[in-house]
């Protein structure tokens, strides 16, 4: 006997087939509408469920990555600020340099959208299948602490090893302990040249032995990062102050 349609659902959820469930009806009345025959409204059907499936993963990967937002590269106004290195950044949207397992350092002035860029590229990276992992640099500290702490270092270490890029965000915004550098330089050195890194500051190199407070891990951890490596460097116009005018400019406009 053939069954209802109710009957039909169940099965289709009993075997983990969401996506033809969820547009079932739909299929249904366009065959019985003529407006396909039986093959295609089945297939149809089956490319729902692959497009549910697709649309999950990568709704599970984002999650996994740690990215706090969706960064769009179609977002950033190059005409605004023409000092940004566009080209550079393009070829990084490329991704080929995940795929030589090349490190890149986007460095320059507060506000140039190094940041934007990073989350942007971190989420291109996501969508085409990579394992992404995401972090503020003080916020994979503490994660390297915490993990030591509980006696879980080996597992978090096999974690970073496995991603395919590492994006560190925001070095020297916020302090840093003093072993900071060393746990810099032993992520990097268990990852050069089997993974990429990517790396924000916007501190120029030449403060960071005075920052991390440990002139010799500054050579390892720098020769680990730029060996097959990419700088860029990003210079003028702050992109929170050409939102804080607009919000002004707002505010002034509705008061």
């Amino acid at each position: 006997m053939p069954m209802s349609m109710i009957e039909l659902h169940k099965a289709l959820r009993g075997l983990r087939l969401s996506g033809m469930s969820a547009t079932l009806e739909a299929r249904a009345l366009q065959v019985a509408s003529h407006e396909c025959n039986f093959i295609e409204g089945l297939s149809w059907l089956v490319q729902d469920e692959l497009d549910r499936r697709r649309s999950r993963l990568l709704e599970r990967r984002f999650t996994q990555s740690g990215l706090p937002e969706r960064k769009a590269l179609t977002e950033i106004d190059w005409q605004y600020n023409p000092k940004l290195p566009k080209r550079d950044v393009l070829e990084l949207a490329t991704l080929k340099f995940a795929d030589a397992k090349e490190n890149a350092l986007l460095i320059g002035k507060p506000g140039t959208g190094k940041s934007h860029i990073a989350k942007a590229l971190a989420l291109l990276a996501v969508e085409r299948g990579y394992k992404v992992m995401y972090r503020e640099a003080h916020v994979l500290i503490e994660d390297i602490h915490e993990a030591r702490q509980l006696g879980q270092s080996a597992a978090l270490r096999k974690k970073l090893k496995a991603t395919d890029l590492l994006v560190i965000d925001d070095l020297f915004l916020r302090g840093l302990p003093t072993i900071a550098g060393e746990e810099l330089a032993d992520v990097l050195m268990s990852r050069h040249e089997k993974s990429s890194t990517l790396l924000t500051s916007n501190r120029p190199i030449e403060d960071w032995s005075t920052l991390l407070g440990d002139v010799v891990v500054v050579a390892p951890l720098l020769d680990r990062l730029m060996h097959h490596g990419h700088l860029l460097k990003f210079d003028g116009r702050s992109w929170r102050l050409k939102e804080a005018a607009e919000r002004l400019a707002r505010n002034a406009a509705v008061a």
